[in-house]
């Protein structure tokens, strides 16, 4: 009968190849600029609407 701390230990030493790590970290970046992008063009719209202009 394996004990939790040996699944964990097996689990731990499983290693993802860099390639994928890369592909996270580039998607989890697009997403975040995506989202940041929408969000000002939401505050844009919005200060627009009120009448607020950059001239």
């Amino acid at each position: 009968m394996k004990t939790e701390v040996s699944n964990m230990k097996t689990h731990s030493e499983t290693k993802i190849p860099w390639w994928k790590q890369m592909m996270w970290l580039i998607i989890i970046y697009g997403a975040s600029v995506l989202a940041l992008g929408v969000v000002a063009s939401l505050f844009r719209m919005m200060m627009t609407a009120a009448g607020m202009r950059s001239h």
